[in-house]
């Protein structure tokens, strides 16, 4: 059975993995979600102005008396800026499974910093919330997530055709992988 915890602080050597705070809302605006080379690997598009990245932030934040919302800002520890985001999603009782998603800005990509969060996301989800399997998905014009998932144990499962639909209504095939809690603790 999945034992939800809410959002709890996590850090790591490099990384401090914390709840959004409204007041994160520009940082959030400038360093990912206005950028497009950011958010053409999301479904929703670039946000124009931070008026849309408050209304998100708005969202996620009351998401947070849940326990069952798990949803992360990935901060820098040495300068406390906020680089992306990391969340579960779809927790599904019955099976014990959930996704988890990520995104960081442009100006953090290929310097470990996915690897680590996601690494400590996994880790969370398996040891403390008794997560059965994590699964993941990344639009096949963006390789370097799935050298992310790879580089944390995750294995690809297969490729789904047209998976989403991006915010210019481009469908974009999926590669899917996932790691099973079993093979993540040995």
């Amino acid at each position: 059975m999945i034992t939800y915890l809410g959002t709890p602080t996590i850090e790591t050597d490099r990384l401090i993995l914390r709840k959004l705070k409204l007041s994160d809302a520009q940082s959030v605006f400038d360093n990912w979600l206005s950028d497009e080379r950011v958010t053409d690997n999301l479904i929703r598009g670039a946000h124009k102005t931070v008026f849309e990245t408050i209304e998100r932030v708005t969202v996620i934040v009351g998401g947070y008396d849940s326990p069952e919302y798990c949803y992360w800002g990935i901060e820098l520890k040495g300068s406390g800026e906020l680089i992306g985001a990391i969340d579960f999603f779809n927790l599904n009782t019955t099976t014990e499974n959930c996704d988890v998603g990520y995104a960081l800005g442009y100006k953090w990509w290929n310097q470990g910093y996915g690897t680590e969060a996601l690494r400590a996301v996994v880790e969370f989800g398996f040891e403390r919330m008794n997560i059965h399997k994590i699964s993941a998905a990344h639009n096949l014009d963006n390789p370097a997530s799935g050298k992310v998932m790879r580089k944390i144990g995750m294995v690809q499962e297969g490729t789904i055709r047209h998976m989403i639909r991006n915010a210019k209504n481009q469908y974009k095939d999926c590669a899917v992988y996932g790691i099973l809690q079993a093979e993540y603790m040995k």
